[in-house]
Order: C-alpha cells, then sequence, then structure tokens
C-alpha cells in the first residue's frame, strides 16, 4: 500500500514541476512580449514627437508664406 502512496506522490511531485516548467516558459515569453512592446511604444513616441516637430515647422513656413502672398497682394492692389 505505501509503494502507491509513494508512487501518486510521485506522480503529483511531477506533474507540479511539468506546470512549474511550463508556467516559467510562458513568463520568459510574456517578458519577451512586453520587452518588444515597450520598444514598439518608444518608437511610435519618437515617431510622433518627429512628426509633431515637422508640423510645427511646416506650420512657420506656411505663416511666411501666407505673410509674402498678403504683402504681393498689398503691392497689387496698390498698382491698381
Amino acid at each position: 500500500m505505501s509503494f502507491e502512496v509513494f508512487e501518486k506522490l510521485e506522480a503529483k511531485v511531477q506533474q507540479a514541476i511539468d506546470t512549474i516548467t511550463l508556467l516559467q516558459m510562458e513568463i520568459e515569453e510574456l517578458k519577451e512580449k512586453n520587452r518588444s512592446l515597450s520598444q514598439e511604444i518608444q518608437n511610435a513616441t519618437s515617431g510622433r514627437e518627429s512628426l509633431a516637430h515637422e508640423n510645427e515647422q511646416l506650420k512657420q513656413e506656411q505663416q511666411v508664406w501666407q505673410e509674402r502672398l498678403r504683402a504681393l497682394l498689398g503691392k497689387m492692389e496698390d498698382v491698381q
């Protein structure tokens, strides 16, 4: 009888070890996925900042062109 109990205990211990091993593998996969997603977030943030800077530059250029256009239109009105 006690041999059967030890066999059952051994099976349960082995099952626990297998479960722990699988969970450790899953944790490593999740850590890698987390690192990958963190990198994607960092890249997206950097890209957004770059686009915001470019947008600001384009707004400034637009302002300059609008001022030039107004000046030209003013000169045309003076000629008429």
